[in-house]
């Protein structure tokens, strides 16, 4: 077997555990972001950042793999079985021990389901001498990344029903649910269980606030300690506010508009090309971002380190160009402003949503640039569901959305459903290139030479760069509104962790 990682100091933690805590008080988050389910399939993330529930695996700050529930992994020499040795003593909320019984069973739960576990050539799932044994049907390099992601968050058996379905979040970190209302507040207060340093802060609760004017003035006057999803000018605003503090990071995410391939009026890679040159990215990000270093001139942004293509000519803004190309493509200009094609009008729909405050905005500025070049472009402002819904159901035209790249902490794993030939609900939609699959398998299925594999990638990003099935609009920052009375909070660039236990109140 080779041996991956081993790393956890949990004997110096465990005594830690039982030194002078402060207790102070309870800490209020607010966040625009539904509590829309418990299934770790469709809201994992929700509970790993509440730091609820843990994971096999954990990253840090820089992307890399780090001990979660596993405390170390291996796999053989042919790269088909893996095995994970379970952190000992851990426990969960119900004061069930973390068994290597309990883990597969979770596995198994997240893997009949659509996701992530999908990608990986899984043939079995099994307890085996108090450690967890996968088998693999052929050779998967980023499995242990695979088994990062907050679906495969490891949950005690009374969490789920007869029938194998989640009915409540009974994880094992540092912080345990006592009162859940879905879909609008969770409140946690610290684990007595858990076996590292006992977090200084004992209760915390999270409310969703849909308007960020709304979120913008409780952070202002007291009522919430942490507001999360800013908007620019709630951001300029509160920067002049005595109470709180804005700390941003940026993120491996980038907003970007999600394409139907099948649709009549964007099939064609021209067409596509020609509505890429008619958005002006550097222009939305400087006036509604209020951030143009952010303006996307690729799908990869330079937070993904080695996925991000310095050499790929970026996208450019050139309205004459792109009103060229479409006459071109057969599309003329007619007496109502439209682009015409016969008796079609260049007419679309895109739908967006307002969890992230920025979405409509930029969907607002595209209309308008579209229009500039003959495109009627109908905003359609609903619920993030109704992306997926049009992606299964077929009906989706264009949806803008952020999507985050290292959600796996290796974007491998997130491309390979992305851009597999189905696509997936936010991934690539009825756009395909048998080139791209081979070598994103070939990624997946072997460990190159460092120089082989960057070139893979780098294939892969031209590919996307000249076919356009997704267009990328800007990358992203995250900003949160903090209070001064709070020390120790800083931002994960990862998105996986409030990182609340390492909060303190500057009175304790």
């Amino acid at each position: 077997m080779t041996k991956i990682h081993a790393r956890w100091g949990w004997c110096a933690l465990v005594l830690m555990a039982g030194m002078n805590v402060a207790h102070g008080k309870p800490l209020a988050m607010v966040g625009p972001w539904e509590i829309h389910s418990v299934d770790p399939a469709s809201n994992g993330v929700f509970f790993t950042r509440m730091q609820v529930a843990e994971t096999l695996v954990e990253v840090d700050s820089q992307g890399n793999l780090q001990p979660g529930l596993a405390s170390q992994w291996s796999h053989s020499e042919d790269g088909l079985q893996w095995r994970f040795t379970l952190r000992p003593g851990a426990r969960f909320h119900d004061g069930s021990e973390v068994s290597a019984e309990q883990v597969a069973f979770a596995l198994q739960q997240a893997w009949r389901k659509p996701g992530v576990m999908t990608s990986a050539p899984i043939a079995s799932i099994e307890a085996h001498e108090g450690a967890l044994l996968v088998t693999l049907t052929g050779p998967f390099a980023p499995l242990a990344a695979v088994l990062a992601h907050p679906s495969t968050q490891i949950l005690a058996k009374g969490a789920y029903d007869a029938k194998g379905e989640v009915t409540q979040v009974i994880g094992s970190g540092p912080y345990r649910i006592t009162r859940l209302q879905q879909p609008q507040r969770v409140e946690t207060e610290r684990f007595d269980g858990w076996q590292g340093p006992q977090p200084a802060i004992s209760q915390v609760s999270y409310l969703t606030v849909g308007r960020a004017e709304s979120r913008t003035l409780m952070a202002e006057s007291g009522q919430a300690d942490i507001a999360w999803g800013l908007d620019p000018v709630s951001i300029r605003r509160l920067q002049q506010a005595p109470r709180v503090s804005i700390v941003s990071v940026t993120l491996p995410r980038t907003i970007q508009l999600k394409l139907n391939g099948a649709d009549p009026l964007l099939k064609d890679p021209a067409v596509r090309r020609a509505l890429s040159l008619a958005i002006d990215r550097r222009g939305m990000a400087a006036a509604l971002l209020r951030d143009p270093e952010m303006a996307a001139t690729q799908l990869f942004p330079p937070t993904l380190g080695e996925w991000h293509q310095p050499g790929l000519t970026p996208l450019a803004y050139d309205v004459k160009a792109a009103q060229a190309a479409l006459a071109a493509a057969g599309w003329l200009l007619g007496a109502d402003g439209v682009l015409h094609k016969g008796e079609e009008r260049f007419a679309l729909t895109l739908r967006t949503f307002p969890d992230r405050p920025e979405l409509p905005l930029l969907a607002t500025a595209l209309q308008a640039q579209w229009k500039a070049v003959g495109v009627d472009l109908k905003v359609a402002v609903g619920n993030s569901s109704e992306i997926p819904a049009g992606h299964q159901d077929g009906s989706l035209q264009l949806g803008l959305y952020a999507r985050n790249y290292a959600l796996v902490p290796d974007p491998l794993v997130t491309l390979l459903g992305d851009l597999a030939p189905a696509g997936t609900d936010w991934g690539v939609m009825n756009w395909q290139s048998q080139a791209m699959e081979q070598t994103l398998a070939r990624l997946g299925k072997e460990t190159l030479p460092a120089g082989e594999a960057a070139a893979l990638r780098r294939d892969i990003a031209t590919t996307l760069q000249q076919e356009l099935p997704l267009l990328p609009i800007a990358w992203y920052r995250q900003s949160a509104a903090v209070s001064r009375e709070l020390k120790g909070f800083e931002l994960d660039p990862q998105e996986r962790s409030y990182r609340l236990d390492k909060l303190t109140w500057s009175t304790q």
